[in-house]
């Protein structure tokens, strides 16, 4: 079993969160924490191997937190799931160690994905011995931007997530302008990565028309993955 700590200020959604891991076959709530403080010291007392971890708490951040874990000397593997959706929080995250970023609101089903993701992402390095390439592809690839296309020289893999992540988490289609404000980026930047998605098939463009004038584009996330 995969012990998880589920880390959120707000108690209601570290009991909907922690309720969602234990539906997930091979995962097991380890503990709850309202606060940087109380993470630090349940990981210094239990078996953790996987903390979802929010960024906004009340005496810190979370990519503080995992900064002093690292300094510690805990290996603790973690997940950032957060409203934090500005593509510098997302890259500090990357750069810091966090395996995967999900944005809130999100469904069970977004969780599972993550979940299941580093459930075989463990199961390939608890293997051990030496990795041949393909094995390396696999291993790398767990902890790539999920659904995101090969990008075209100029285009961020971050950036992409953060579009993906809005729409996912979206009760309906969206416009660019309503995705750049979500996402933390310019009009300009969102469209350049909506019409390079929908062009991969990642995203589903709708028109929107309303009484006067040209139809507003509208989209949402058309991957199953």
């Amino acid at each position: 079993m995969i012990d998880v700590l589920v880390v959120d200020d707000d108690v209601r959604v570290a009991e909907i969160n922690a309720a969602y891991v234990t539906k997930v076959a091979g995962f097991r709530v380890a503990g709850r924490a309202h606060s940087a403080a109380e993470a630090l010291e349940q990981i210094r007392n239990r078996s953790v191997d996987l903390v979802l971890l929010d960024h906004y708490l009340p005496d810190g951040n979370g990519l503080a937190l995992v900064r002093e874990l690292r300094g510690l000397g805990f290996q603790t593997d973690v997940i950032m799931v957060t409203a934090a959706r500005d593509v510098a929080t997302v890259q500090a995250a990357m750069r810091q160690g966090a395996l995967q970023y999900l944005v809130k609101p999100f469904n069970f089903a977004g969780l599972r994905t993550k979940l299941e993701a580093y459930a075989a992402l463990r199961r390939t390095l608890d293997g051990g011995g030496e990795a041949e390439q393909a094995e390396v592809d696999r291993i790398f690839g767990a902890l790539s931007v999920s659904g995101s296309p090969d990008l075209p020289k100029g285009h961020s893999p971050t950036t992409a997530e953060v579009v993906r992540q809005v729409l996912l988490a979206a009760d309906g289609p969206l416009s660019a302008h309503e995705i750049a404000e979500r996402g933390g980026m310019s009009r300009q930047t969102a469209q350049r990565y909506l019409k390079l998605l929908e062009r991969t098939g990642r995203v589903r463009l709708s028109l929107k028309y309303g009484e006067t004038g040209r139809p507003e584009h509208r989209y949402a996330w058309a991957s199953s993955r």
